[in-house]
């Protein structure tokens, strides 16, 4: 069978009336509509002569340290995926959603909101690291979060923020500082932020999960990986590059392999499904 057969033959198996797709996405998919991967060279971060690494910077010490600092560099990285659209991939995936309705859900470790800017609807979207347009309190006074505020859309990229910045951005119930919605490296996840239950839900119904562009490299994401596994969930891996993911798929043949971008790989499941469910 040519891969596009076992494609369409995975399909039919798995995703009959009531089968559920699940899709994590990651860094990859984002990595087609231009946006840095986050340890790339983008990540680093220079002010005077100092030099920021990811793993410092993304931090809530960091943070209430350096306020300043923290958000001048997210605002930077917002700014870039501002200005990167939605690709073919993000696309699909909408699609998919309007084949499948809630026998679909999209859960991804972006901050960038390309999905949401593709068209992935906010019910089946679970955003696990948050979202660089959200801001909360970094006192948790409530755990409701906020646009960034227009002002910050056209940022400039300068290293700090001055005082009357920070205090726009400041908490509007309680005045504590208001921080980047994202889940930091000295954080954890927890299901009012960042879906931590919804997503190992997700994962324990889907009877197909497609992970796309990631290597696994954050706790939750292996979680949903290993609750899939356990239940005997079939498997599409659609990545450039081998990781945890692909070598589960490559050792289970109710599974695929798709080695390539998302950007090709994804409208071609899309494709199935549609056929799927045109001859049903």
């Amino acid at each position: 069978m040519t891969v596009d057969e076992r494609l369409e033959a995975l399909v039919e198996d798995r995703l009959s009336s009531d089968g559920r797709l699940v899709v994590l996405s990651g860094a990859g998919i984002s990595a087609e509509s231009g946006i840095p991967t986050f340890r790339g060279a983008d990540g680093f971060w220079t002010v005077g002569s100092t030099v920021y690494q990811p793993q410092e910077i993304a931090t809530f010490e960091f943070f209430m340290r350096e306020p300043p600092v923290t958000w001048a560099w997210y605002l930077h990285r917002r700014a870039a995926c501002h200005r990167a659209r939605p690709n073919a991939a993000h696309l699909a995936l909408v699609e998919l959603e309007s084949l499948l309705g809630d026998r679909f859900t999209l859960v991804t470790q972006n901050v960038d909101g390309l999905h949401r800017r593709a068209g992935s609807g906010p019910t089946r979207l679970l955003e696990i690291h948050g979202n660089l347009d959200r801001v909360r309190c970094s006192a948790n006074c409530g755990g409701a979060t906020w646009p960034v505020p227009a002002r910050f859309d056209d940022w400039e990229d300068r290293r700090q923020l001055d005082a009357e910045e920070l205090d726009l951005l400041a908490c509007p119930h309680c005045a504590a500082r208001g921080r980047p919605h994202v889940l930091w490296f000295d954080e954890f996840y927890d299901e009012t932020n960042f879906h931590f239950y919804g997503a190992q839900n997700a994962a324990a119904a889907a009877t197909l999960l497609v992970v796309v562009g990631t290597t696994g490299a954050t706790n939750l994401p292996m979680r949903m990986a290993e609750i899939a596994a356990g239940r005997g969930t079939a498997f599409i891996d659609v990545n450039i590059e081998d990781n945890v993911f692909r070598r589960h798929a490559a050792s289970d043949p109710r599974s695929l392999v798709l080695d390539g971008p998302a950007s090709h790989w994804l409208p071609r499941l899309a494709a199935a499904v549609a056929r799927r469910a045109g001859s049903s």
